[in-house]
């Protein structure tokens, strides 16, 4: 597992977290000439934008907007005395796509993948009882060797563009929270819990790693504040009597708190909030606390106005007030995992969470939703480049395991979006990354991955890894749409009556199926982007879906209109969303709060 910077900040008796966040000075690097001219000591001609934020939409040039290349940050920072003796670092949430960080004009560290927190530990490099610099080296261009996967085109002009092989806008930067942290020197590492029932007790093991050798206690504490368990030792069991289940809309937490302690005093102290539930699948069937559920929600992006792809801790409980009024239970953080503080979120108010990495993009196409139903093979894993992609695929699998393993909202681990699979040559990339997600996560949560239309019961060779299939399908949208729907519907139901006939025993969640639909688009009779032709579409999905049991779950695309690259199939970004951008319910919102009910 990986070290202390995936535990989430805190301040406890032992630890401090104090927030970065604020105006940073920001410079583009168009010339590339940053290293050599020593921008890692201060930056020439900054501007100042906020952190946490993408900082594509602030400007007004498109030069700025569609910049593809190196950028940089800074701020400074202030060290409290008292904090000598412990170890330092700086927490960033993350930094898309990869960076470099320098304190005081040292390089610290560096980090590949965009989604995800890494920590530049600063103990013997920053000075005490004063201010330090940091500054931050970013890079957002694309590639086929990290995820998630594109291309970065040079124009006539010399500049940079990116060329995703995915329909989401490639917002960049510092888009998380970034924290200085102090902890002590032999501290918590890393703890996992895994949750079984007894009657009405609950049986919770534990797993303590910590970077020294002194005693581990570990107390659990109820809403109240009341002590109901203690256990001491780095592993063991630990029995929770008369349990309160976290389950779906009652996102009941218990506080577990860990203690290194010497004698009587104490070391080191961590906190989590955790919610007490299980997760399985039994036949066609996922079941939450031994019962069947049916996922119904959305897929989402972490995008909004202005800030792009960063945190907004406004826009994030609009969102779930959204949730809870039109009846969702359940969302994919399609297509990269999401700021920890909306897991936190979940976790309290009862989500469900399936869980995906950023491994989008892994066909090669700049306009894959156009062409997943075209039976295009792009031969993607037979590449050169692909031992290189699996190293990286397989370090973020990693660190979106350890990272999110203990929250009770995240029932399933999505591996990877709309990869190519009609070719041989995926199968053994989809097992070393299937077996790997095994092998970490202590809970043993679900497995699956989003199919594209391609990946048909007769071409696709790798859904027998999953443990429930994932679709992603647009019949009557991107095939056969419009006046066409009634063939769109016949070609559903053939698709899914060569599924039940492989007999294969496993649920069926609908991933996506969306119709673009602009707001303020009414037409009588309807067509498509309008807002009677969008719930036409769901409604024909809808009848699709009722007619087989082993369909478990239907999440649409999207909660939300998103930014997109721009191109003629594209009006201003993907208007699949049952809400607008900021987050105003179109007609179809109101037939699925009926339909969710």
């Amino acid at each position: 597992m990986r070290t202390c910077q995936m535990l989430y900040p805190r301040d406890t008796e032992s630890r401090r977290a104090v927030s970065m966040d604020g105006m940073w000075k920001f410079q583009l690097d168009e010339k590339q000439c940053g290293h050599e001219e020593g921008w890692k000591y201060g930056l020439p001609a900054p501007d100042m934008i906020p952190v946490p934020a993408s900082f594509q939409d602030f400007y007004t040039e498109k030069d700025i907007r569609e910049y593809t290349g190196d950028f940089w940050y800074e701020t400074d920072f202030f060290v409290p005395g008292e904090w000598e003796g412990k170890e330092v670092a700086v927490r960033f949430g993350c930094a898309t796509h990869r960076a470099e960080v320098y304190v005081n004009g040292n390089r610290v560290t560096v980090h590949e993948g965009g989604f995800l927190p890494f920590s530049a530990v600063v103990t013997d490099i920053v000075r005490y009882n004063s201010y330090n610099k940091v500054v931050v080296l970013v890079n957002n261009e694309l590639n086929v060797t990290s995820i998630p996967c594109g291309e970065t085109k040079v124009l006539r002009n010399g500049k940079k563009m990116s060329k995703p092989y995915f329909d989401f806008y490639n917002y960049a930067g510092l888009q998380r929270p970034v924290k200085l942290i102090a902890y002590p020197k032999e501290h918590i590492e890393d703890f996992s819990v895994v949750h079984a029932f007894k009657g009405q007790d609950a049986i919770v093991q534990y797993c303590v790693e910590t970077t020294g050798q002194h005693k581990v206690i570990l107390d659990v504490y109820d809403a109240d504040r009341q002590k109901v368990a203690s256990a001491a030792g780095k592993e063991g069991k630990l029995l929770i009597p008369r349990v309160h289940k976290w389950n779906v809309g009652d996102g009941y937490l218990y506080r577990f708190v860990i203690r290194i302690m010497d004698g009587e005093n104490l070391i080191d102290e961590y906190f989590e909030p955790i919610g007490i539930r299980t997760v399985e699948i039994k036949g066609k069937d996922i079941l939450l606390n031994g019962e069947k559920i049916y996922l119904k929600g959305f897929g989402k992006h972490e995008d909004s106005d202005i800030v792009g792809r960063g945190f907004n801790i406004g826009v994030m409980k609009r969102d779930f007030e959204c949730m809870k009024w039109i009846n969702a239970n359940c969302f994919r953080t399609s297509h990269y995992p999401y700021s920890e503080e909306i897991y936190q979120m979940a976790d309290r108010e009862g989500i469900l969470v399936i869980d995906e990495v950023a491994a989008v993009g892994l066909f090669k196409s700049e306009t894959n939703f156009a062409e997943a139903s075209t039976g295009k093979q792009t031969a993607f894993f037979q590449e050169a480049t692909i031992p290189r992609l699996l190293e990286n695929h397989l370090q973020c699998v990693e660190d979106m395991i350890c990272r999110d393993k203990n929250h009770a909202c995240v029932i399933a681990w999505s591996l990877m979006n709309e990869p190519e699979t009609t070719d041989e040559a995926a199968v053994p990339y989809f097992r070393k990354v299937f077996d790997r997600a095994g092998e970490l996560d202590p809970q043993k949560r679900p497995r699956t991955f989003a199919m594209i239309m391609n990946s048909q019961p007769d071409t696709c060779k790798c859904y027998q890894f999953s443990d429930f299939l994932s679709f992603n399908r647009y019949y009557g949208w991107y095939v056969m749409g419009g006046y066409e729907i009634s063939d769109a519907e016949e070609a559903f139901h053939r698709e899914m009556d060569a599924w039940e006939a492989l007999d294969l025993n496993k649920p069926v969640v609908f991933t996506e199926y969306g119709a673009d639909t602009c707001a303020a688009e009414h037409k009588l009779p309807s067509v498509m982007w309008g807002q009677e032709y969008q719930i036409e579409y769901l409604e024909m999905c809808h009848r699709v879906f009722d007619s087989y049991d082993f369909i478990t779950g239907e999440l649409v695309w999207n909660f939300a209109d998103f930014q997109t690259t721009e191109g003629i199939m594209r009006m201003n970004g993907n208007k699949k969303g049952i809400f607008t951008r900021d987050r105003q319910p179109k007609e179809a919102a109101y037939y699925l709060k009926e339909r969710w009910h």
